[in-house]
């Protein structure tokens, strides 16, 4: 017998059930905090949960969803200048001809809705009245970091709560032996053009951090240190984590420090994890139909497929947020070749994630997003003569996103760019007028959710956002 093992055989009753009744109390302890420090839904929610597919990157809505016909009349034609104004471009394109270049996929339209989608995107063309197209989003920012982190956070600078880390805050959690919220990320297969993922973008900022976001990770254990050391069985895991809790309790009742509760539960739910994660990630179970749906990288750790379908189990199983995050839109001089493999990795999972949300009857309770940080210019960089270095640069001003399920209208498509996808020309949605309406669909007013920190009560729509109610049920 090991020296550990023995001396947990040595613990007399008495000890067994002080002990024990610590971990019960801890336990409920940690089960109190989520909705201890969370306040109560404004209004009736339409959502109980969110999947956002985050595409890093930035689509290129002109050749994947907003098609202008305007493109391959004027394809190698300078773009009339008063479409730019005083327009700002990274500066890969800033002082440099904007030479139009014209779609490089085909676009047909689909569905009773009649909406118009990419031949690169044949699986969601099939699932087109399902979704709602925005396509007038804009935003501020026109580098990749700081449009992320606007998107995510409502800040353009590191250090603010993101989406989900208010979800949970404001509305704590719906299963405790799983976290609220969780990030996964992928990149495409040739992991070229990706972008750097920070732990910010999953961060709760300065809320209490017992409200950010877990990271699954993309191979081996989806969790670090789930298996327990050799030699340590459940039982002196259990009474080490009691003996632990009760260290941390006193040390809070001297200092009222609540980063110190935040430690015992996420000590806690870490021990719950032990258990739920690997139930979680077994898809021995899952029906081959399902797993076929979601198409041939579904088994592969790490992939976009997988983590859709694990997406699936963690909104069945109760987690609120469920961000995914895939890398590998950013096609400055590759479009021809890397775009239509972004969407081989992306389109068929995607769609399945609807099927199958549908399918078991989630959809209605369970908002899916898809959309990137920006759009792509509908002019060229790069020489035109040079069709393998075709690329599209950063484009802030006019993209496209769709949601779908949740309490979103389906087969729609709300807002307008003009004739070459470069303006917004009708209904125009700012960052914080998506937030503010993600924020409604789950029973939140942006407005009133807050927090106040360094003197200031903080939402995560600053001081702007309006609801988009023309594309709610």
């Amino acid at each position: 017998m090991d020296p550990l093992t023995e001396q947990s055989a040595l613990y007399t009753r008495r000890q067994f059930f002080s002990k024990g009744a610590l971990g019960l109390g801890t336990a409920a302890l940690s089960n109190m905090l989520p909705s201890a420090l969370a306040g109560l839904s404004h209004y009736a929610p339409k959502a109980k949960r969110v999947i956002y597919l985050f595409q890093n990157g930035a689509p290129s809505h002109v050749d994947l969803f907003d098609h202008k016909p305007a493109l391959k009349k004027w394809h190698g034609k300078e773009i009339p200048k008063e479409f730019l104004g005083d327009k700002r471009f990274s500066t890969m394109t800033a002082d440099k001809t904007k030479s139009i270049l014209a779609e490089i996929t085909k676009f047909k339209q689909h569905g009773q809705s009649g909406a118009q989608v990419s031949s690169f995107l044949p699986y969601t063309a099939s699932i087109a009245d399902k979704l709602c197209f925005i396509k007038s989003m804009h935003t501020t920012q026109v580098n990749h970091a700081p449009a992320i982190t606007f998107f995510l956070t409502g800040g353009e600078r590191f250090g603010r709560p993101s989406i989900g880390s208010w979800l949970s805050y404001g509305l704590g959690s719906m299963n405790q032996e799983l976290p609220t919220f969780v990030a996964m990320t992928s990149v495409d297969k040739e992991a070229s053009c990706g972008q750097m993922f920070y732990d910010s973008y999953w961060g709760s900022g300065f809320l209490p951090s017992v409200h950010q976001g877990v990271k699954f990770r993309g191979g081996g254990d989806p969790v670090l240190y789930l298996e327990n050391p050799t030699g340590i069985n459940k039982s002196i895991r259990r009474k080490q984590l009691d003996a632990i809790a009760e260290m941390n309790q006193k040390h809070y009742q001297r200092t009222n420090d609540q980063e110190i509760i935040t430690r015992i539960a996420q000590y806690e739910m870490a021990y719950k994890m032990q258990t739920s994660v690997p139930e979680l990630t077994d898809l021995s179970k899952e029906p081959k139909s399902i797993l076929h749906m979601y198409g041939p990288d579904v088994n592969r750790k790490g992939s976009f497929a997988y983590n859709c379908i694990m997406a699936r189990r963690l909104a069945e199983r109760g987690t609120r947020f469920i961000q995914l995050m895939h890398a590998g839109w950013d096609q400055h001089n590759n479009l021809n070749h890397q775009l239509k493999t972004q969407c081989i990795d992306t389109d068929q999972p995607s769609a399945a994630l609807i099927k199958d949300l549908e399918m078991r009857g989630m959809l209605d309770e369970t908002l899916v997003i898809w959309g990137g940080e920006f759009g792509r210019t509908p002019f060229l960089q790069g020489n035109i003569k040079d069709t393998k270095k075709w690329g599209r640069d950063h484009h802030p001003y006019a993209f496209t996103i769709w949601m779908a399920g949740g309490g979103v209208k389906p087969g729609i498509t709300y807002g307008a760019t003009d004739e070459f996808g470069c303006n917004v020309t009708q209904n125009p949605v700012h960052v914080h007028d998506f937030q503010a309406t993600l924020m409604h669909l789950l029973g939140l007013d942006h407005e009133k959710l807050t927090y106040k920190h360094q003197g200031r009560n903080f939402r995560l729509t600053d001081v702007h956002g309006h609801i988009i109610k023309d594309i709610l049920t």
